[in-house]
């Protein structure tokens, strides 16, 4: 007897839509489409975040942005496929974020001493308990 073969539709979801282009025309690199824009997003992001540092706009500055933006979009690339598309990881991150955390500050303020009675804790000459030591 043989074994049967369950064919199931994984091969469907396991192609990527990505763009070939024209014969002979197309990109060195293969990408997703979702790749794409989140290229963009990052790089429009990593570029702003660099004015807002102060860094200006010339050739090392714009290199940088490329190199991050690579990084960004394939750490994100990675977390990205048709069982969890780019809206669920984004909305994840967010639920994350915004997320309960558990307290660390104690409740109340200052400690004051004010009520707190001071002085000697027993008074002169008496012993609290039981007899009295050296008679018999």
């Amino acid at each position: 007897m043989t074994g049967v073969l369950v064919r199931t539709d994984d091969e469907v979801y396991r192609v990527d839509s990505v763009w070939l282009g024209p014969p002979r025309a197309t990109f060195p690199w293969r990408a997703r489409y979702v790749s794409y824009g989140v290229g963009l997003l990052a790089m429009i992001l990593v570029m702003f975040l660099q004015r807002r540092l102060g860094i200006g706009l010339d050739f090392f500055s714009v290199a940088w942005a490329l190199v991050i933006t690579v990084v960004v979009t394939r750490f994100l690339g990675q977390r990205i496929d048709y069982e969890r598309p780019l809206g669920q990881v984004v909305a994840l991150f967010g639920h994350e974020v915004r997320g309960p955390r558990a307290t660390t500050a104690t409740a109340g303020g200052a400690v004051r001493s004010g009520h707190v009675r001071t002085g000697p804790a027993v008074a002169p000459g008496r012993r609290s308990g039981g007899r009295r030591r050296g008679r018999a």
